[in-house]
C-alpha cells in the first residue's frame, strides 16, 4: 500500500487538490473559501526507438472558491488551466507524433463545480463535477499526476451506519485528462456505478466493493466491465518504533453492457509494509490476470501511473496479463532541519505475463523530495528495461509546486 503513495506522501503540494485558504465571514452564517495551487514542470522522455526524443515544459494552474451555506449545503467551483512552456512533446493532441509522448496537452476547463450536502451526521452527499478517489485508486481515481487531472459528474453520498462505511457513486461521465482539443477523448459519458462498503474487524478494516464500468464511446466499448471484490488493510505495532502494514485484495472482473468482448479475468495483490525509524521497506505482489491470453483484467479509471512503474509502459494491460513483483525503499530525514520534507525512495519492478509465460522487462524508479521556502520540489526518474514488451524507456522529471 504504501510504495502506492510514495509520490504523494512526501510532495503533498505538487501532487494533491489546491490547498483552501481560510473562509471569509459573508454574514448569515455564508463564507467564501478560496482554494489554489501552480505546478510547474519538466519532463523527458528517451526511448529506444524511431520516435524524438521529447522534452515538455508546462505549467498548471488550477483555482477554486467554496461558497459556505446554512444547513450544511456548500457549492464549490474550481477552474484549470495548463500551459505548455516547451512543446517539444506529443502532448496527444498538439499533433506533434514524430516525438514520444506526454500527456500534458494545452487545455483551460472547468475542472470541479459541486453541490454539497453534509446536513446529517456521518453522510456527506455531493452530486455534479468532482474528484474521486477511491481506496489507493487503483479501480477509481483523479489521475492527479498528470496536470490535467480526471474529474467525475458524478452524484455520490457517502456514509457511516454504525460500524459500517458505504460509499456509493453514479458517474455519467468521466472527464479525461486530454482536454478540449481532445474531441471525443475530452469526456467519456456512461452509466458508471461504483460502490464500496466496509468495516473495522477486529485489527482489519474490510471492504466489499463493485464497479460498473460504462464506455460509450466508439473505440471504448471493450474497457466496460464488471468488476466485483474485497479488500482488506491492517497495521500492527511491533515495537515502538516498527509498525507492520498488510494489504491484500481480490477482483474477478468480466465484460459488461455493450462491452465487444467476451471474457473473464481476475485480480489479486498482496502488499507488506515494514516502518522502522524514518525507513520503509515495502515488498508488493500484484496480478491483473488474463482470459488464455484473449484479453485481460482492465483499469481504464484508475490512476495508473501508480501502478506497474513511473515509465507508464502498462496504462493497458496488455492481452495475456501482467505479474508485477516489486519491492520500494524510502527514507524519511525529518532530522535534517535545513530542508524541510525530506525524502527519498527507490523501487524495483519485475514485469512477467500473466499467460504464456513472456518475460515483459524490468524497471527502477527513484524520487527525492523537499521544500524550499513555500516551493515544494521534485526530482523523479524511471527506467524500464524491455525485453519482450514495449521498448526501453528512460523518464526524467523536475517538479516545482506552489500553494497560495
Amino acid at each position: 500500500m504504501k510504495k502506492y503513495l510514495l509520490g504523494t506522501a512526501f510532495l503533498a503540494l505538487t501532487t494533491t487538490p489546491a490547498i483552501a485558504g481560510k473562509p471569509i465571514p459573508i454574514g448569515n452564517g455564508v463564507t467564501l473559501t478560496p482554494s489554489y495551487d501552480a505546478r510547474l514542470r519538466y519532463e523527458s522522455v528517451d526511448q529506444d526507438n524511431a520516435l524524438q526524443n521529447a522534452d515538455a515544459v508546462t505549467a498548471r494552474l488550477r483555482a477554486g472558491i467554496e461558497l459556505g451555506l446554512p444547513a450544511g449545503f456548500s457549492l464549490f467551483a474550481e477552474a484549470e488551466g495548463t500551459l505548455a512552456v516547451n512543446e517539444d512533446y506529443n502532448s496527444t493532441t498538439n499533433g506533434k507524433t514524430t516525438f514520444s509522448t506526454v500527456a500534458d496537452p494545452e487545455n483551460i476547463e472547468l475542472n470541479q463545480a459541486f453541490l454539497k450536502f453534509k446536513g446529517i451526521k456521518g453522510t456527506t452527499i455531493t452530486a455534479g463535477r468532482q474528484r474521486i478517489n477511491l481506496d489507493d485508486q487503483r479501480f477509481v481515481g483523479s489521475v492527479g499526476w498528470r496536470q490535467n487531472e480526471q474529474t467525475f459528474d458524478a452524484a455520490r453520498v457517502e456514509s457511516t451506519i454504525g460500524p459500517v462505511m458505504i460509499d456509493a457513486t453514479y458517474a455519467w461521465s468521466d472527464r479525461t485528462i486530454f482536454g478540449i482539443d481532445a474531441g471525443t477523448r475530452q469526456a467519456f459519458s456512461g452509466d458508471n456505478v461504483f460502490v464500496t462498503a466496509g468495516a473495522k474487524v477486529g485489527p482489519a478494516v474490510v471492504k466489499g466493493f463493485a464497479f460498473l464500468v460504462d464506455q460509450d464511446e466508439p473505440g471504448r466499448f471493450q474497457f466496460s466491465s464488471q468488476t466485483y471484490g474485497g479488500r482488506a488493510t491492517a497495521a500492527f505495532a511491533l515495537t515502538k518504533k516498527a509498525k507492520l502494514s498488510l494489504v491484500a485484495s481480490y477482483a474477478t472482473q468480466s465484460d459488461y453492457n455493450n462491452s465487444t468482448v467476451d471474457y473473464k479475468a481476475d485480480y489479486y495483490m498482496a502488499d507488506a509494509t515494514l516502518d522502522v525509524a524514518g525507513f520503509s521497506l515495502n515488498g508488493n505482489y500484484e496480478v491483473l490476470g488474463s482470459d488464455d491470453g484473449v484479453f485481460a483484467f482492465q483499469t481504464p479509471l484508475a490512476t495508473l501511473h501508480k501502478f506497474q512503474g513511473w515509465a507508464d509502459l502498462f496504462l493497458v494491460t496488455p492481452a495475456n496479463g501482467i505479474q508485477d513483483l516489486n519491492f520500494s525503499l524510502s527514507k524519511k530525514f525529518s532530522s535534517v532541519k535545513a530542508i524541510p520534507g525530506l525524502m527519498a525512495s527507490v523501487t524495483w519492478h519485475k514485469f512477467e505475463s500473466d499467460f504464456g509465460n513472456v518475460d515483459y522487462g524490468q524497471e527502477w524508479d527513484a524520487q527525492i523530495g523537499f521544500k524550499i521556502l513555500k516551493t515544494a520540489v521534485l526530482v523523479k526518474y524511471a527506467n524500464y528495461d524491455a525485453d519482450a514488451f514495449s521498448v526501453d524507456t528512460e523518464k526524467f522529471w523536475l517538479q516545482l509546486g506552489w500553494t497560495f
